[in-house]
């Protein structure tokens, strides 16, 4: 998927998935074909400079963020708390 083709959902999808430190990158690669470097450059022109620098500070090196250094009990890309259910009016 090319970067100039991305609704604003799926940008806003793409960032949200980076800042989340237990989605790797894989998982954004295998959902929207953005490599690392790609979410990098999506990352830089889309949000604040120093909101930039400190996001790529916290995921350098990350192990939850690269698939190959994760532990291999990890089976999942986020916190199971981390979603919940649509409570019904």
């Amino acid at each position: 998927m090319d970067k100039h083709n991305l609704s604003p959902e799926d940008t806003s999808r793409i960032i949200e998935m980076a800042w989340e430190d237990r989605t790797p990158f894989e998982a954004i690669e295998r959902l929207y074909g953005f490599s690392e470097s790609q979410v990098i450059n999506l990352m830089r022109s889309n949000i604040k400079r120093k909101t930039f620098n400190n996001w790529r500070a916290r995921v350098t090196g990350r192990k939850t963020k690269h698939s190959k250094l994760r532990s291999p009990d990890v089976s999942r890309g986020y916190c199971a708390t981390q979603y919940k259910p649509v409570r019904k009016r």
